[in-house]
């Protein structure tokens, strides 16, 4: 069975006809990265669809937000379970669109379904305070209200989890949702969207409340403008996060950024190294490089730099490449010739500071598709290529001395996405993870930079946008505050003491 043939089937298991995409413009190729052919056509959205997508979402607010919020939980719980029964054709559309390995696409499926469980208990816990009031007989308190229309714009690589995580969320606080998922992956979108639909229809309510248009730049700039739309969370790229960032500002409304992570992790004398070799790898090589948060920079004591470049260059040597689709495969293709032509460009401004690369080359035979063997690179110092994010398996090793110097090191970058620290030394663990330590979002001890659970906020600092998605109080964005006074009194007493009489 061809893999456009096997994606039609799972469509059809899921109860998803590629025409039903709310477009009605040019056709958009979906290529698998496994072997550069073509998945399906769709039309993309034009103009016109995108303002009716955010106009029924707009129209269904009024009637979404007065619904009960463990009403609303009702919902995200019957999508979780939609998601949940499908897990493996779900999972098997999202290696088929992304390249990732089939554990890898099951394990985002899994991620849906935990964040839909979150949102359910949230549902029930959408708390405000009651504040102590300096006036006698009156009430000061902090309320919480949905905002309107909620934009997500996701990038490839986690083309379900990600709209998940602002979509469950958004959905208990009574947000009505608009999605543009990235023009490479909008079958996983089809998909998901579909279901989503479906636990609105069968939980009584209409499907408009979560719309999904495909496109571009174009469409992702007209959706982030449109005056409906008050909140935008955006997935991408620093550069794209900018402009986004710069339009919502231009109009008021608020964004959640989560963009670039160029991530490192500490490893110090006392770190064991078996540990370190086997969450380096998984951290830097899974989905071949192509998350947020993969581990880019390792920063070694100089003392067992040499030992561990050694080990994990024997790992490297042995990485299973190729097929995602098959079990033994650990490492797939990278999405496009694009991100190849990136990798190859920081591999040999690495080689031109010195740098020894080892392995990063394109394995032949699989042509057009893009399979590299992941490049483990020796810096001589960290500068050029280590100071940028590349969107593919490069992992630089460099050497530190003092652990000031090495969280000064981790420090350097405009990102502040992820970070971590080998150590079994106390004082080294928690001054990494105080004021005076990484300035990262995320700030793990003895595990790498990637695998957030959906229980805590997800997001970066610095140039990674300072959003915060998923769990924790990170239902906060999608809400807007309200304080309130109640005066259940019959005498007016003014703040401060102020007096103010009219009465003569």
């Amino acid at each position: 069975m061809s893999y456009a043939a096997e994606i039609a089937r799972i469509l059809q298991q899921l109860g998803v006809a590629p025409g039903a995409s709310h477009g009605s413009g040019e056709s958009l190729s979906v290529r698998t990265p496994i072997d550069a052919s073509v998945l399906a056509v769709l039309p993309a959205s034009t103009a016109a669809d995108l303002e009716l997508a955010i106009s029924r979402a707009a129209a269904h607010y009024a009637t979404w937000r007065d619904v009960p919020a463990p009403r609303r939980g009702a919902v995200v719980r019957r999508f979780g379970e939609l998601v949940r029964a499908h897990k493996a054709p779900l999972g098997r559309l999202i290696s088929l669109e992304t390249g990732k390995i089939a554990q890898e696409g099951l394990g985002e499926v899994q991620e849906v379904v935990d964040v839909c469980e979150f949102a359910v208990g949230l549902s029930r816990q959408l708390y405000g305070l009651t504040i102590a009031s300096e006036r006698p007989d009156h009430k000061l308190l902090e309320t919480w209200h949905p905002l309107g229309v909620v934009a997500v714009i996701s990038a490839f690589n986690f083309p379900m989890a990600v709209y998940a995580w602002n979509a469950a969320l958004a959905l208990v606080c009574g947000n009505t949702l608009v999605w543009k998922p990235s023009e490479k992956t909008p079958l996983c979108a089809l998909a998901l969207n579909g279901l989503l639909q479906t636990a609105l229809m069968e939980e009584g309510f209409d499907g408009a409340i979560a719309e999904v248009v495909f496109g571009d730049r174009t469409a992702g700039e007209a959706l982030v403008a449109h005056p409906a739309v008050r909140l935008v969370s955006a997935t991408g790229s620093t550069r794209m996060g900018r402009d986004v960032a710069m339009a919502c500002a231009a109009r008021f409304k608020r964004s959640l950024l989560e963009l670039g992570g160029n991530n490192a992790a500490i490893v110090c004398p006392s770190a064991d190294l078996e540990l370190v070799v086997r969450g380096a790898a998984f951290a830097a090589v899974g989905t071949a490089g192509q998350r947020c948060t993969t581990l880019r920079r390792l920063i070694v004591h100089r003392s067992v730099h040499a030992e561990l470049v050694q080990r994990l260059a024997a790992v490297y040597a042995r990485l299973p490449i190729g097929n995602p689709l098959e079990d033994s495969t650990l490492v797939g293709p990278l999405i496009d010739g694009h991100a190849f032509e990136s990798m190859q460009a920081a591999l040999a401004a690495a080689r031109a500071l010195g740098a020894t690369v080892h392995f990063g080359e394109r394995l032949a035979g699989l042509a057009p598709a893009w399979y590299v063997r992941p490049a483990l690179v020796e810096m001589p110092r960290q500068a050029g290529p280590m100071l940028e994010e590349t969107f593919a398996p490069i992992l630089y090793v460099t050497a530190y001395d003092s652990f000031e110097e090495a969280i000064a090191m981790n420090n350097a970058v405009p990102h502040g996405l992820s970070s971590a620290v080998f150590t079994r030394d106390l004082r080294e663990a928690e001054l990494f993870t105080s004021a005076r330590g990484s300035d990262c979002g995320i700030a793990n001890v003895n595990i790498g930079t990637s695998g957030a659970e959906i229980g805590g906020a997800f997001g970066g600092e610095k140039e990674t946008g300072g959003g915060r998605e998923s769990g924790s109080d990170a239902w906060k964005a999608y809400m807007r505050r309200a304080t309130n006074t109640i005066n259940y009194g019959s005498s007016l007493p003014l703040a401060q003491g102020i007096r103010f009489d009219v009465t003569g």
